[in-house]
This record gives structure tokens, C-alpha cells and sequence, in this order.
């Protein structure tokens, strides 16, 4: 199948790029290099010993969209592309809807005048904001916490609305609890500009000396060692979560919401003591006060996604901080 991955150069994208492509499928990824690198379409076919056609544009670009979904023949689209900074959505809410709600508007109308109707949407869990209870389902209530997650709630519900009105649309959103993990080759990893917004990247860059030393936001929450467990997911097993989702969008139709995470969290010490393990290396650290919003604990019940898909996370939080190290050190030789 001809796949169209938006954000295409991105992480996760990335991943799931190798996924495809060494399962037969022809990816073309489209990216504004907003937040990652081209030397990533190099390394993407080192692994895959393929061609990746790449496209540098931005999403809002619909003519363009347009153009790479008749020439590259696309079949299905997986929507990667958006910004994912909390705290920077906060900060400028009008960019986070111009590029997450505008961008997947442009998208869709480039799908739509090409009679293009299978999207899998890169969503997240940050959709179910304040936890009414846990582990979370796909049936609980929906109250984003910030802008981010409500681009993302926006989207979903405007996906569902098309879905509805056409019932050849096929649409799956996919709410991504933590991704961390790299690639075994060590050739793609998670390599954000500037210093990491997410933990397991800056945990890295502590260990390899870029970064004096990590701060834990708070040991105070009630939980096994005090600190904030999350739901930490292999960015493999994720990637190979798209493939599932697109392979079952082959033969459903309509809207589908599908948690992808392991179901079991783990503190951030558990983290920091796992990559140290891996590593070899003491991460410098220091605690302290919470941040605001942060929760205590959050994890996904994963069900739906076997029901679904047939697929469940196999990786291990030791695997994912040995796939990071490794990632890490040969970014730095």
C-alpha cells in the first residue's frame, strides 16, 4: 500500500516509517523540519535499505498535500504532523491551532478532492485530562488540560464528524500514552531540538554529559517511591500499533478512538534507575517542587487495542532505556 505519513521525518513517524516499509508498504513522508532533521530520510533507508521519497512542506499547504497524494498514488494517510510542547501551548495557544486543528483541515480537504478516505491520527492521552478514575479507558470523559490537548480533542471530533457524514471514511485515533525507546540500529531515536521536553531524552543527555544533572518535579505524590508513575511505551511497539491500525482500517469502516500503551506505569526513579542500569552512568539529580497540572499516576487500559487490532506492547522498560543509550551513543560519536 502507498502511505502518506505527515511529520513524516518526526519520531514517531519515524519508527513507524521502518515498520511499513520492511513490511512492504511504500511510505512517502512529508515534513516541515520544524522540529526534526532531514539526515533522518538517510538513516530511515541505511535500515530499510529502501528508497523514502521525503516532500518539504508544511501541512497547511493543501495544494501541495494535494499534489504529493495524486503523484506518490496514496492509498491511506497516518497524521503525525503538529506541535506536542505542553508548556509552549500554554504560552502561544493560536500557533498550537493554526498547526494541529488548521493543519489536519487542510489535510482532509486535500483528501477529500482526491477520494482519499483512510486516516490514521496521531492523537494522545493528554484528551482525557484530570482522571475520574483509572486506568484510563476509551470511554472516559473527555476534559483536555491545556491547549495541546484540546487541538487534539478538536481533531478527533472533527474526524468523527466527517466520519459520519460519509460512510466511506475510515478513521482511527490513536491516543499515545509516553513514547521513549529508539531503534535497535540506534540509527533513529528521539533527538528534539534545543533541551527535551520529555524525560527519558533528557535523562540521556544527563548521562552523556550535554546536560549537569536532572530535576524530579516532586517525590511527595502518593505512589510507590513518591514520584509520578506514568505509562511509558516502546516507540516500536507503537509504531507497529500504526501498522496494526492500518491494516484494520482495510476492512472497517468509520471513526475508532484506541488506546496504544502497556498498561503498566512506572515512576520517574524507576525510569532514572533503569536508564543508570543501562548506561553505566550515575544521572546526577535533584528534587524539586511539583509542576502544576502534573498528575500523580496515569496509565491506559489496553483491551481495545487487542480487541481491535490484535496487537498489545511487547517491549520492556528495560529494553526501552537500552534502545535509548544506544541511540545516544552513537548520535554522539
Amino acid at each position: 500500500m502507498n502511505i502518506l505519513l505527515t511529520g513524516g521525518a518526526g519520531y514517531i513517524a519515524s519508527h513507524t516509517a521502518v515498520v511499513l516499509a520492511q513490511a512492504g508498504h511504500q511510505v512517502t513522508l512529508f515534513d516541515n523540519l520544524s522540529n526534526s532533521q532531514k539526515s533522518v530520510i538517510a538513516n530511515l533507508e541505511a535500515i530499510t535499505a529502501k528508497t523514502i521519497p521525503f516532500i518539504e512542506g508544511d501541512v497547511r499547504d493543501t495544494q501541495l498535500l494535494s499534489q504529493v497524494i495524486t503523484e506518490h498514488h496514496i492509498e491511506a494517510v497516518i497524521h503525525f504532523a503538529g506541535l506536542k510542547s505542553v508548556a509552549q501551548s500554554v504560552e502561544d495557544p493560536i500557533l498550537y491551532y493554526a498547526n494541529n486543528v488548521q493543519g489536519t483541515i487542510s489535510l482532509l480537504e486535500a483528501m477529500q478532492a482526491n477520494g482519499l478516505n483512510k486516516l490514521v491520527f496521531s492523537s494522545s492521552a493528554t484528551v482525557y485530562g484530570d482522571p475520574e478514575y483509572l486506568p484510563y479507558d476509551e470511554h472516559h470523559p473527555l476534559k483536555p488540560m491545556n491547549p495541546y490537548g484540546q487541538t487534539k480533542l478538536q481533531v478527533e471530533e472533527m474526524l468523527h464528524d466527517v466520519s459520519r457524514s460519509n460512510a466511506d471514511w475510515r478513521v482511527a485515533c490513536l491516543r499515545y500514552f509516553n513514547p521513549v525507546g529508539a531503534h535497535p540500529s540506534g540509527l533513529i531515536g528521539e533527538n528534539p531540538s534545543g533541551i527535551p521536553n520529555n524525560l527519558m531524552p533528557y535523562v540521556a543527555r544527563v548521562a552523556s554529559g550535554h546536560l549537569p544533572e536532572l530535576s524530579i518535579f516532586g517525590n511527595d505524590y502518593d505512589t510507590k517511591d513518591g514520584t509520578g508513575e506514568r505509562d511509558y511505551i516502546h516507540v516500536m511497539d507503537l509504531a507497529e500499533g500504526h501498522m496494526a491500525a492500518i491494516d484494520f482500517l482495510e476492512k472497517h469502516s468509520g471513526w475508532h478512538a484506541i488506546n496504544l500503551g502497556t498498561g503498566q506505569p512506572h515512576s520517574v526513579m524507576e525510569l532514572v534507575t533503569g536508564f543508570e542500569k543501562a548506561s553505566g552512568k550515575a544521572i546526577p539529580r535533584k528534587i524539586v517542587g511539583r509542576r502544576p497540572g502534573d498528575l500523580p499516576v496515569y496509565f491506559a487500559t489496553v483491551d481495545q487495542a487487542q480487541k481491535l487490532l490484535g496487537w498489545s506492547a511487547k517491549r520492556s522498560l528495560d529494553e526501552m532505556c537500552e534502545s535509548v543509550w544506544n541511540f545516544q551513543t552513537k548520535s554522539m560519536s
